[in-house]
C-alpha cells in the first residue's frame, strides 16, 4: 500500500511538473559515445599536432613537482598539480580537503585576510612559517578537490549563453544568479564559472590562482606571495626568491600558468557510457523530478578558432550559476558568492569523483542528493518519494554521464 502511495504522488508530480518550467529547460538525450571516444585524462579530439604538443607540455607541467629553490612556499597545499588532481587519471578530482576560515559576527562574513584567510595553506618549506586557523575564525570550511575533465569546454560557453539560461523561469523558487567576477587576465566584467563558487572565469585565472594559493608560486597575474597568518615579518625571512616566481619561457613565451592552462583546455570530458535501460528510466526521472531545472543537461560552445572548442555541445549537467543551498553552504563568502550559495557542481564524471559534495561529507551520489538543501529541497523531496527501483534508475542514470 505504502508503495501505490507514493505511485499515485509520483503520476501527479509528473503532471504538475510537465506543466512548469522543466519543459523550457532543454534536456537532450544522453547518446551512447562513438567508438573510439577519448577516455579519463585524454585529450579532446580534433586537436592540432601544435594544440597536442601545448597538451603534452602541460601535462609535463601538471605533473612537475615544485621545489623551495624554484619558488614553492613558503607556505603552500601541495607541490604539485597533480598531487590533488590524479583520480581516475591525471587531471581528475581527489577526496584531499583543504581548509577555510573566516568570522561571522553580527551576520557579516569576515575572511581574516590580514590572518592569512581565507584560504588555510597547510604545509611550509620551514616549521617557523606554518600557519594555523587563527582562534578568531568561527566558521570552518573543508572544500575538495574537483576534476578538469572539459573544463575548456566550460570556458568555450559564452557568457550570454549562461546569463540567458539565468533567466528562464524556473519551478520550486529557484534563482540561480551568475557569478560576476573581474578577470585578472583581461580585466573585464566576465560570468565566473570555475571553482566552488564559480569565483574565476577563464581557465589562466584558474591556473594562476591554484598556483599562488596552493603551492605557493607567484607569477604575473598574481604577483603577490600570501603572508603566513598574515605576518608579513615571516614572509621576508622565508621568502627567497624573487617574484614574480613563474616567469615566461623566452623560446615558447609561455610560463608554467600557461602550460596548465593549456593542459586543462584540451583536456576531454568524461567519457559516457551507453545507456541501460534502467538509466534510460533514469534520465526521464532525473528532468521529472526537477534535477535539471539547476543540473541543466547540456549547453554548447561558441565560435572558437580552437576547431576542437567551436560550435560544441557540451554535456555538463550544470548551469554554472550560484545557487542559495541553505544548510549545504560552506559559510564562507568568496569572490560574489555568499556563505550558502555554491556554483552547481557539473555531473558529467560523477561516477569517478567520489566522496561527494564540497566537503566529501557523502561516500555516495544518493547520499550526495539526500544532503540537498535549500532550493534543491523540492527536488530532493521528490527524490525520497521515489521508488527504490526507481532511485535506483535515477541513479543508472547517474553513473552513465
Amino acid at each position: 500500500m505504502k508503495n501505490i502511495v507514493k505511485l499515485a504522488l509520483l503520476t501527479v508530480l509528473g503532471a504538475s511538473l510537465s506543466s512548469v518550467a522543466f519543459g523550457q529547460l532543454p534536456v537532450p538525450p544522453v547518446l551512447p559515445p562513438p567508438s573510439g571516444s577519448p577516455q579519463f585524462g585524454d585529450p579532446l579530439p580534433g586537436l592540432t599536432p601544435d594544440q597536442l604538443a601545448a597538451f603534452g607540455a602541460g601535462s609535463d607541467e601538471f605533473l612537475d613537482e615544485e621545489t623551495p629553490e624554484r619558488g614553492l612556499g613558503p607556505i603552500f597545499n601541495n607541490v604539485s598539480c597533480v598531487a590533488c588532481h590524479f583520480a581516475p587519471a591525471v587531471g581528475g578530482s581527489s577526496a584531499i580537503l583543504e581548509t577555510r576560515f573566516g568570522r561571522v559576527e553580527y551576520g557579516q562574513f569576515d575572511p581574516l585576510i590580514e590572518l592569512g584567510g581565507s584560504l588555510l595553506q597547510q604545509s611550509a618549506i620551514d616549521p617557523a612559517c606554518q600557519e594555523i586557523v587563527p582562534p578568531e575564525a568561527n566558521v570552518i570550511a573543508q572544500r575538495q578537490t574537483t576534476p578538469l575533465f572539459g573544463l575548456g569546454l566550460i570556458e568555450a560557453i559564452p557568457d550570454s549563453a549562461i546569463l540567458l539560461n539565468a533567466a528562464i523561469p524556473r519551478p520550486d523558487g529557484i534563482t540561480g544568479r551568475p557569478s560576476m567576477v573581474q578577470d585578472v587576465v583581461s580585466g573585464q566584467s566576465r560570468v565566473g564559472r570555475f571553482g566552488w563558487k564559480a569565483q574565476q572565469a577563464t581557465l589562466l585565472a584558474f591556473s594562476g590562482d591554484a598556483y599562488v594559493n596552493e603551492m605557493g608560486i607567484t607569477s604575473r597575474l598574481f604577483p603577490q606571495e600570501n603572508a603566513p597568518n598574515g605576518n608579513t615579518d615571516l614572509l621576508a625571512l622565508f621568502d627567497n626568491v624573487a617574484d614574480p616566481e613563474d616567469v615566461e619561457d623566452p623560446e615558447t613565451g609561455k610560463a608554467n600558468i600557461d602550460n596548465f592552462a593549456d593542459f586543462m583546455r584540451f583536456l576531454a570530458p568524461p567519457p559516457q557510457l551507453p545507456l541501460t535501460l534502467s538509466a534510460q528510466s533514469g534520465q526521464i526521472l532525473f528532468t521529472g523530478i526537477g534535477c535539471a531545472a539547476c543540473h541543466t543537461p547540456a549547453m554548447q560552445t561558441g565560435a572558437n578558432s580552437v576547431a576542437a572548442l567551436d560550435h560544441k555541445p557540451v554535456r555538463l549537467y550544470s548551469d554554472l550559476l550560484l545557487h542559495d543551498m541553505g544548510g549545504l553552504g560552506d559559510g564562507i563568502v568568496q569572490g560574489t558568492a555568499d556563505q550558502r550559495e555554491m556554483r552547481t557542481a557539473p555531473l558529467w564524471g560523477v561516477r569517478a569523483s567520489a566522496p561527494y559534495l564540497h566537503d566529501g561529507r557523502a561516500a555516495t551520489v544518493d547520499a550526495a542528493i539526500r544532503a540537498h538543501d535549500g532550493e534543491a529541497k523540492p527536488a530532493r523531496d521528490r527524490f525520497l518519494l521515489l521508488l527504490s527501483i526507481q532511485r535506483q534508475q535515477l541513479l543508472d542514470f547517474l553513473n552513465s554521464i
